[in-house]
């Protein structure tokens, strides 16, 4: 269909229509590719910091407009939390590394480091693990630290010495030590500052005395046949340090608490997942000294839990550039461009089907018609070429003629125009004369 016979305002609304179109599919696959991407983790500890930590990080990811935002799953302990993840039911998990199941996890991040403290009261006669002998040892959290319990009771044959373990809640510790109920208590916690606080208030204390730290001096052993452990020594004076309490350093265990991704999430997010972390851990350490504990997990390939692509391209800085990432868009961009300009080039003239010719375009068509005469072969054809006539005369009618150079042009349309005439004239003779001749000839 010619564009020219089409109203004008009909020709604005299909462009105009084409362009919100465009326009609106272009904001949507913006939009859809940089939306941020939520993940969700699951978290668990007794006394409720890991999830407080894992929230406030939350928090300051949406406020920074990070890429990757966290949605927090409450589980009611490390081992919940590890059974949550383990199960596929959530994207992310902080987890310890002695906890659960984890053979789908890959590491992000060390979150903290958990040490293993087995404590006696304050005067009490253990001070080594020979002398647990017919003990009962109270555990904060037992189904969390089977798998602990299970190496020192090998390592150290306590069942045959009689050795027994008792599960306590924080709140009724101090009772059972009292009581004499049990005579050690088994803890896992980080040396934080608030946790050495609240082991500290589970005891008596006195001007000279204090807790007892009973080493675990196989501890290097225990970690030679069990990955999840390191042998670690906790320094003097940690308990308190005047006078120091322990009074040297004391070997013991220690795990981490990890947090980890499922394998299959892709490299990319978890890449921007670890830089966001990292960039929100240094705004809020004022806020929560714990987070000072993140660190770098171990990158290499025999690693516990292996690192995920994504964090050791963070850590290994070998993230893509924007140039990587971007590169193929940005050599595509010109011929996008050009592509554009011709699609606007097209609009322009469509819009602009009906406009007037100048007196210059006006001779080109009519010249372009006697081409047209001389070849024609139908009086129909003959009589489209006179309406085409017709309409460039017409639509020169309209212009007002101003000036001695218009009066020129107007009279060469005139000529021009008359010359055409004749030419149809004789075109219509010729073919009347042949369509007289073709009886004849049968």
């Amino acid at each position: 269909m010619d564009p020219a016979k089409l109203p004008i305002w009909m020709r604005v609304t299909l462009v105009a229509g084409i362009f919100v179109l465009v326009a609106g599919a272009g904001l949507f696959a913006w939009r859809w590719y940089s939306r941020p991407t939520t993940l969700t983790i699951a978290v668990g500890s007794l006394d409720g910091e890991a999830s407080r930590v894992v929230s406030a990080l939350a928090s300051k990811l949406a406020q920074q407009k990070a890429p990757v935002r966290l949605a927090m799953v409450e589980a009611g302990s490390a081992l919940d939390a590890a059974n949550t993840f383990s199960s596929g039911k959530v994207d992310l998990a902080v987890v310890r590394g002695d906890v659960g199941d984890l053979s789908k996890a890959q590491a992000v991040a060390i979150v903290a480091h958990a040490v293993v403290l087995l404590v006696a009261p304050p005067g009490s006669a253990i001070t080594d693990m020979a002398s647990l002998k017919r003990a009962t040892v109270g555990v904060i959290s037992v189904d969390g630290n089977k798998r602990l319990i299970k190496i020192l009771t090998d390592e150290y044959d306590l069942t045959r010495s009689g050795v027994t373990f008792k599960n306590l809640a924080p709140p009724d510790v101090r009772r059972a030590l009292d009581s004499k109920e049990v005579r050690a208590v088994l803890i896992m916690m980080p040396l934080a500052e608030k946790y050495l606080a609240l082991l500290r208030g589970l005891f008596p204390q006195g001007a000279k005395s204090g807790p007892v730290l009973i080493p675990i001096e196989s501890a290097g052993a225990i970690a030679e046949k069990d990955r999840a452990y390191e042998s670690f020594d906790v320094p003097k004076g940690t308990l308190r340090g005047s006078p120091p309490n322990p009074a040297d350093d004391v070997t013991t265990l220690r795990t981490s608490f990890y947090l980890v991704a499922q394998k299959k999430l892709d490299s990319d997010l978890i890449a921007d997942l670890t830089e966001s972390l990292m960039s929100a851990r240094r705004d809020l350490l004022p806020e929560y000294p714990l987070l000072g504990q993140i660190s770098t997990p171990d990158t290499d390939a025999s690693a516990y839990i292996p690192l995920h692509p994504g964090a050791a391209a963070f850590y290994n800085g070998t993230q893509e550039s924007f140039l990587d990432k971007w590169g193929n868009v940005i050599f595509l961009a010109p011929m996008i461009l050009g592509g554009l300009a011709s699609v606007l080039a097209a609009a322009w003239k469509f819009l602009r089907a009906d406009r007037l010719q100048t007196r210059e375009e006006a001779l080109d068509a009519l010249y372009a018609l006697g081409r047209r005469i001389r070849v024609c072969s139908s009086l129909a054809e003959l009589d489209e070429i006179e309406g085409e006539i017709d309409r460039v005369l017409q639509g020169q009618r309209g212009k007002e003629a101003a000036g001695e150079k218009e009066a020129r042009e107007a009279v060469a349309l005139n000529v021009a125009a008359h010359r055409l005439e004749n030419l149809i004239h004789d075109r219509r003779i010729a073919l009347a004369t042949q369509q007289k001749e073709v009886p004849r000839a049968g």
